[in-house]
């Protein structure tokens, strides 16, 4: 009489060390928590970095690991076959779907942009937590001589560990040196190098090698060799030639796919439309010469490109952007001081007083994130400037000025600095630039001291509403 064939229901399950056994374990936590950190970092350029994105997104990924949980509990055998394949599917999923090319084709071509966000969100990321979440209810099984709770425990352990481990090393390491199609090689990579583990011990290697050599072959070919941009943890940049009538030979430098700022080759240079108003503004108007120009949001740093007169102070939440900008769009050095720095934690921080603050921060075409559009950021910016100093905010706005999130916005703004002019710069467009300009009370108002809480912002819900 034959014993059963192992990997066959009702089998004696396959010997597994517990050190192989966790290190398998780690790698799913690794992998499962990179899976999601990389699926909100390529949609970002897209829809933004609203509560109102990342929260779904989130939900969505833990209700697929919940499910995945309860799929592998019920797993009554071929254990190691069946961990095989969802890693195989896993590495496939990441490599393909969360690559930078095949995301914004998917944005390209599904609209409106909340069918692209479904297709990925529920199309790669939750059926790659699906898949790895089997993994540890499926691998305890092979620790028989341990009690139940000690082995999940024990897994448990080892699988939260992972993921802390994959999240610091993914978003402080990986994605800030390499870049995220990096990030992307790594978690294939790691699921790739755990197939043969599991084919030696549950057989069919050949099968397993040829997949994962397949999957590594189109995970380096999309994330490698396709994209034509530049990726870092915070934001994906591109310069590309374009045609505007009226300009020589411009180039638009685009930030999160989204157009940051035009240059051409012209003499004097031609720039952005909302650019050009600013320097007008700023040279023309009021006439500054040798005065402090804080700008939050560097862009391509055109404000201050082939301008002497004045010093400007940068400050981008990007550490990379200053050396992007100067090596593949403006080609010389930038004018001006960069810091490297979130624009509200800035205000808090510096001591420094400006003649004028420029605003103009985004993380997509529309979406400006939403801790610099409270009334208490528009209070600190209104602190850095000297008495009878100007803001001027770059907004994307309703040509009507009509949305909720345009009335709230503005309406927060005034509410710190009185009456402000308020441009619209392309009435022809359904949305475009809107110029908010104020100037700061000659003396600071007494107001009580109070934290900053933003308990009740909805500046998400109102781009929701029609913004």
């Amino acid at each position: 009489m034959h014993a059963p064939a192992p990997g066959r229901p009702g089998a004696a399950p396959a010997a597994l060390s517990p050190a192989l056994l966790f290190l398998l374990v780690f790698v799913e936590g690794f992998v499962s928590l990179g899976a999601e950190i990389l699926a909100l970092r390529r949609l970002v350029p897209h829809v933004g970095s609203a509560i109102t994105v990342t929260a779904p997104t989130i939900a969505f990924f833990l209700l697929a690991l919940a499910l995945g949980y309860q799929a592998g509990g019920r797993v009554t055998g071929d254990y190691l076959a069946r961990v095989r394949r969802n890693f195989l599917l896993a590495a496939a999923l990441i490599a393909l779907g969360l690559a930078g090319p095949v995301v914004e084709l998917a944005f390209a071509h599904l609209q409106p942009a909340p069918v692209a966000w479904a297709v990925v969100v529920c199309g790669v990321l939750s059926p790659v937590a699906w898949l790895l979440g089997q993994t540890v209810p499926i691998l305890t099984n092979l620790l028989r001589h341990e009690r139940v709770g000690a082995r999940s425990g024990a897994a448990l352990y080892w699988s939260t560990l992972g993921s802390f481990l994959g999240a610091l090393t993914l978003s402080m390491g990986v994605m800030q040196w390499l870049g995220v199609g990096a990030a992307v090689l790594v978690c294939t990579g790691l699921l790739l190098a755990a197939v043969p583990a599991l084919g030696r011990v549950a057989g069919a290697r050949l099968p397993s090698a040829t997949a994962a050599l397949g999957i590594a072959g189109v995970a380096l070919a999309v994330n490698l060799v396709l994209p034509q941009q530049i990726e870092t943890a915070y934001a994906t940049y591109r310069v590309e030639a374009v045609e505007i009538p009226g300009y020589v030979a411009p180039e638009v430098f685009r930030i999160n796919n989204s157009p940051a700022s035009i240059l051409d080759a012209g003499e004097p240079p031609r720039y952005a439309r909302y650019i050009r108003r600013l320097r007008g503004l700023l040279l023309d108007e009021l006439g500054f010469r040798g005065r402090s120009v804080l700008v939050l949001g560097a862009g391509g740093f055109t404000l201050s490109h082939r301008e002497p007169l004045n010093h400007y102070v940068y400050v981008d939440i990007d550490p990379a952007v200053k050396e992007i900008a100067e090596r593949d769009f403006l080609r010389e050095p930038v004018r001006g001081e960069f810091i490297a720095a979130d624009a509200r934690a800035h205000l808090r921080e510096t001591a420094a007083r400006h003649d004028a603050v420029v605003v103009d921060v985004y993380s997509a075409l529309t979406s400006i994130p939403a801790h610099l559009v409270t009334r208490e950021f528009w209070r600190a910016t209104r602190d850095v400037l000297k008495p009878g100093g100007v803001l001027a905010a770059n907004l994307i706005l309703d040509r009507g000025l009509a949305s909720p999130y345009a009335r709230n916005l503005l309406a927060s703004i005034h509410a710190e600095y009185g009456a402000c002019a308020v441009e619209v710069l392309f009435r022809d467009r359904p949305q475009g630039n809107v110029l908010v300009i104020c100037t700061a009370p000659s003396a600071a108002r007494p107001e009580p001291a109070r934290p900053y809480t933003d308990e009740r912002n909805r500046a998400d819900l109102d781009v929701l509403r029609g913004g």
